[in-house]
């Protein structure tokens, strides 16, 4: 049944490829500075009136009947290149765009608009470019890709030291993050408060709230697809700065000029550093730092050849002394080769592989100490491949195979030198996925893109599998039954057909209005209770208990460019999300090192709805943004709350954030952003009793996330100033700046939780005794910063 549907779609497809008499310009478009291939450059045929973009790799491919046509090539930020064809065959076109030079800036850009978000297909997605990046103001003056994405409408967090970031109602563990196609499991650096992605070795950042393409899969919430720089093909290039907290580097060059080059890049924290001279804990070992290095290696074989080696490692350290701490960190490869096996056929294969991993120790001799090291491994093969049919229809169509490898826990106890090992098995797991899509121009006003994916999990052996009992929903289930499974032996299998459906209707030439429909799949689950960054956070796998997360997304929008130039851009957007099999914890779950975890697991079903408002302006020495985000996100468990519906942990009603940059002058700038949002939920007791002298707080109607904390908010400004251009009369060929901020202007003390506690003296028997509510603020004071940025 599933290949007849496949091969119904795939047939249907290709009903509409006639190109006979038709021939194909391809090619790449790139930067002519450095090589660099650029993502979504536009190509506009005049005669026409229509074209492409180019794909992740700066591919294009357009097939029209022989005669002669004006192409436009642009990218917002360069000078666009026209070229006259004379059709009469197939020809390979490859690009170089120049970026725009200073005094023209404004200008081209008015005129070279492209209108992106107004004319192409996709919605519910945001790029962020990193010169954009690099302009937000930032704690400790540090440029943030994943800081920077939660002033996009949509993405909100529950408040500084949180980890990742929530997208329209999703939780941190709903979120595929790519860094170049491989998979990131911890986004986070310093608890929370910086993310692994260096951005000086990132080149464009792609965040998918909804509308997601069908060669995605895995996760319910959203994408962040983060592609790495390739390396400067034409001459040596060195970035840098220097910050308040840490430096960083890259360095990137050609090893054969346009043809073979590399990017490496490093960072480094020395807070531990600089404070150890005043920190005792700090001189007998402790540590708190993090560090990272990212390296990338292209080689253009020849015409048709091309391939890319990346990789990425980071680590963070939080050591007491020399024997107890925290230390947990990602790892990444990435194996790509671009293959054109014709002027219409591009494809892509990808080895990758991914790791996650924390360890935990603590005790001052070998004798009574406890160590704790637990891992996620993946190893990833990706076929991808995209077919130009004709200029109405894209096809693209390929397949995924993900084998996992968890270690829950490998721990062990020694108590007075006698060994404990309370070690949890292995758990071994094979995803597979294959898909088929079309995006297809019916007419001029009417585009569609409709695909399908179908995923199959399947959880095997060496290992062991329990049922449990049935109970009154909310206690802890207890053991029925053990099942020990052989090597390569199933334990459970899960098949999933993922439609998904997006059109655009074109209104008029500033007017579309788009919707979308996606299902997801899901089958890992992040078993977290808790919001705060946390290492031990612990993946596990669909099993025979654990049934996959469903999602069923609905988007409809409405796009305006405003203004002459179309200077200005509003996006409206609705959005509706159901889920099912949605994981919850008991009241009291034990969540680490539990070899019956399952038991204090329920599941239930969720729903998420909201409106999300944009307004952009693009242009002038005055620029930025609102957006303004209008939502609610519920669960449903049976065993909790009663089993009526209860806010999430991260559900926020308002979500306001205003992002604004002036150039004073030709060196000056100002930044400033604003973030307000709704405090979010969480569960106080509702009544008490006494025992032995002591107050315990109770939770007496079995509700969850019954208040609402207080409201968010705080502005953030900076100053840029920009090295001269002329030394001594010369055009320098260095460029540098400074970047003096402040972060939370106005010293707003924000809570991210609140806790009760009872006095510390004795009261008399007969006496009330006296508690109180204390608010935790992780950053309530100003922060003042500056850094130093360089590139020559």
């Amino acid at each position: 049944m599933r290949l007849i549907l496949f091969a119904w779609l795939f047939t249907s497809t290709f009903a509409f490829g006639q190109t006979t008499g038709k021939f194909t310009i391809s090619g790449y478009i790139k930067d002519a500075s450095n090589g660099e291939a650029l993502i979504g450059a536009t190509v506009y045929v005049t005669e026409t009136q229509g074209g492409g973009v180019t794909n992740e790799y700066g591919f294009y491919s357009i097939t029209l009947p022989a005669a002669t046509y004006t192409l436009h090539y642009s990218y917002l930020g360069y000078l666009p290149v026209t070229k006259s064809v004379q059709l009469d065959k197939s020809n390979r076109i490859d690009i170089e765009l120049s970026g725009e030079a200073e005094q023209l800036q404004e200008v081209v850009i008015q005129a070279e608009l492209e209108q992106a978000n107004l004319q192409n297909l996709e919605m519910s997605t945001n790029k962020l470019d990193i010169k954009t990046i690099q302009r937000i103001p930032a704690f400790l003056g540090e440029a943030d890709v994943i800081k920077s994405l939660q002033l996009l409408p949509g993405v909100s967090t529950v408040g500084e030291g949180a980890s990742g970031f929530n997208v329209r109602g999703g939780s941190v563990g709903q979120n595929l993050i790519l860094l170049d196609e491989a998979p990131v499991y911890n986004s986070s650096h310093l608890l929370g408060f910086f993310s692994v992605f260096n951005p000086d070795a990132v080149k464009d950042v792609k965040l998918y709230k909804g509308g997601i393409p069908a060669r995605y899969g895995g996760r319910l919430a959203s994408l962040l697809d983060v592609r790495m720089k390739e390396g400067n093909s034409k001459t040596w290039e060195v970035t840098g700065g220097i910050g308040t907290i840490f430096s960083r580097i890259a360095v990137e060059a050609p090893i054969i000029k346009d043809k073979m080059s590399f990017i490496v890049a490093a960072r480094r924290s020395y807070i531990d550093v600089l404070a150890r001279p005043f920190a005792p804990i700090l001189q007998n070992g402790g540590a708190l730092n993090f560090y990272d290095g990212t390296l990338k290696v292209n080689y253009n074989i020849n015409s048709k050849n091309r391939v890319y080696l990346s990789g990425y490692f980071g680590r963070d350290n939080f050591k007491f002394d020399r024997n107890q701490g925290f230390s947990w960190g990602n790892a990444t490869a990435s194996l790509r080769w671009n293959h054109i096996f014709s002027d219409r056929l591009f494809s892509n294969f990808t080895a990758l592989y991914s790791d996650y991993d924390y360890s935990l120790q603590f005790g001052r001799s070998d004798d009574d100490s406890f160590k704790w090291n637990s891992l996620i491994s993946n190893y990833i093969f990706k076929p991808q491949f995209t077919y130009f049919l004709n200029n109405n229809n894209e096809v693209n169509f390929g397949a995924e195979l993900i084998y996992y490898n968890f270690e829950p826990a490998n721990a062990v106890g020694v108590s007075k030198g006698q060994r404990t090992d309370v070690s949890l098995d292995r758990k071994y797991n094979l995803e597979t996925a294959v898909y088929l899509s079309n995006s297809q121009k019916i007419s001029k006003a009417f585009t569609i893109d409709y695909g399908l994916r179908y995923s199959f999990f399947n959880a095997y052996g060496p290992g062991k599998a329990y049922t449990y009992n049935d109970t009154v929903p909310g206690l802890r289930r207890s053991k029925v039954t053990e099942r020990v499974y052989k090597s390569g032996e199933v334990i459970a299998n899960y098949g999933n057909f993922e439609p998904r459906l997006s059109f655009k209707v074109q209104v008029n030439p500033t007017s579309s209005v788009k919707g979308s429909y996606n299902r997801t799949a899901q089958y890992l689950h992040l078993i977290s209770n808790t919001t705060a960054s946390n290492p031990l956070d612990v993946w596990n796998p669909s099993s025979n208990n654990i049934k996959p997360q469903l999602g069923d997304q609905y988007t409809l929008g409405f796009f305006k460019d405003i203004g002459k130039s179309r200077a200005y851009e509003l996006s409206v957007e609705g959005y509706w999300k159901t889920t099912q099999n949605q994981i919850d914890y008991i009241d009291g779950a034990d969540l680490l090192i539990n070899e019956f975890l399952e038991g204090d697991l329920l599941s239930g079903e969720g729903r998420a709805y909201g409106l999300e408002t944009y307004f952009q302006k693009k242009t002038g020495r005055f620029t930025g943004w609102v957006s303004y985000t209008l939502a609610r996100t519920e669960l449903k468990v049976n065993g909790i709350n009663q089993g009526d519906w209860y806010r999430t942990r991260f559900d926020q009603t308002h979500n306001l954030k205003i992002a604004a940059f002036y150039d004073i002058s030709k060196r000056w700038s100002f930044s400033a952003n604003f973030v307000y949002t709704s405090g979010t939920p969480t569960t106080f007791p509702t009544s008490r009793y006494i025992s032995q002298g002591l107050l315990i707080p109770y939770n007496g109607n079995d509700s969850r996330n019954n208040v609402i904390l207080p409201d968010y908010h705080r502005l953030d400004v900076s100053f840029r100033l920009d090295g001269k251009k002329e030394k001594r009369g010369k055009v320098r060929k260095n460029s540098d700046y400074w970047v003096f901020g402040v972060y939370n202007l106005y010293g707003r003390q924000n809570p991210f939780s609140i806790y009760f506690s009872q006095a510390d003296q004795r009261v008399n028997p007969g006496q009330p005794i006296s508690s109180e509510a204390t608010q935790l603020s992780i950053i309530g004071t100003v922060v003042p910063s500056i850094s130093y940025n360089f590139k020559f």
